[in-house]
């Protein structure tokens, strides 16, 4: 079993995002500017952007951050991203969900300018997505193929198990897997709540994404010898071995699984590192306007 080891993936990746923006500021550009709209309380919004805002000052990429009142009605919302979407020093938008239930997600996605959806969800860059043109593609799904193709795994011709079927990580993890090119060229199978056979489906799989959202879902019965395992899950759990009180855990019981597996990413310190690191590859694109002109 080898580790696929998302921190060091990010480190060399955001290292070189770093000296591509130094090298903007010594021939005396602005840096790349990406905001942030996060809405209401949520714990887990909140981290992420802190996170985010904290990886943007370490690769000098400008992070700004409109912290919104959760009674923020969504006529007001859709004010501040016409805003941004006017404003020419900003790069890249990106609006935290999940929002309040008064605010409708697809209609506040709908309203960001294509050319700074850098969360890669606005559906003209997704229909670029499905037809393998160049776009933003969703963070976590490009941290995931970044971390592919760092490690060198083979994928070509090989059985992919897509566990789960959001539609920021499940869907287009498997279209960008059957595409044709690296990492991809995958035969996908797509598995979901009303999946039938899951176990008899998982254990053909040479390649399995698990992103169902439940704690230690995928068993070591559940999984053929050499299998590469990648888990998108992150569930915080009661820990009487910690000082806080609680560990991390994904949707693959990693202990038992990894034993049989040829690579497999660890929770914390595999795929979540990543997502952010994609978010900033999407920024620096947008900058330097490859996606749009």
């Amino acid at each position: 079993m080898k580790l696929i080891d998302g921190k060091q993936v990010s480190s060399d990746i955001r290292d070189t995002i770093k000296k591509e923006v130094a090298g903007f500021l010594d021939k005396g550009k602005r840096a790349p500017h990406l905001a942030a709209i996060l809405v209401g309380e949520d714990a887990a919004s909140q981290t992420y952007v802190a996170n985010k805002e904290k990886s943007c000052k370490n690769v000098g990429i400008i992070s700004s951050v409109y912290r919104l009142p959760v009674k923020t009605t969504q006529d007001e919302l859709l004010g501040i991203i016409d805003f941004i979407n006017q404003d020419d020093d900003v790069d890249g938008v990106i609006v935290q969900l999940p929002l309040p239930e008064h605010i409708d997600n697809n209609t506040i996605i709908e309203a960001i300018h294509p050319s700074k959806d850098v969360d890669g969800f606005h559906p003209v860059n997704i229909g670029k997505m499905v037809s393998g043109l160049p776009t933003y593609l969703p963070a976590t799904p490009y941290g995931i193929l970044m971390m592919l193709e760092y490690y060198k795994i083979e994928t070509s011709g090989k059985n992919c198990v897509v566990l789960g079927r959001s539609n920021i990580v499940g869907t287009p993890m498997s279209l960008l897997l059957s595409r044709k090119a690296y990492p991809g060229n995958c035969t996908v199978t797509t598995v979901h709540s009303r999946s039938q056979n899951i176990e008899k489906i998982t254990a053909e799989a040479d390649i399995i994404v698990a992103a169902l959202g439940q704690p230690h879902f995928l068993k070591e019965e559940m999984v053929k010898k050499d299998a590469v395992i990648i888990d998108v899950g992150i569930h915080r759990v009661p820990s009487e071995t910690t000082k806080s009180g609680f560990r991390l855990i994904g949707d693959v019981d990693f202990e038992k699984v990894a034993p049989k597996a040829s690579w497999i990413t660890p929770v914390p310190g595999g795929v979540g590192p990543m997502t952010i690191t994609g978010l900033l590859m999407n920024t620096l694109q947008a900058y330097k306007k490859e996606i749009y002109s």
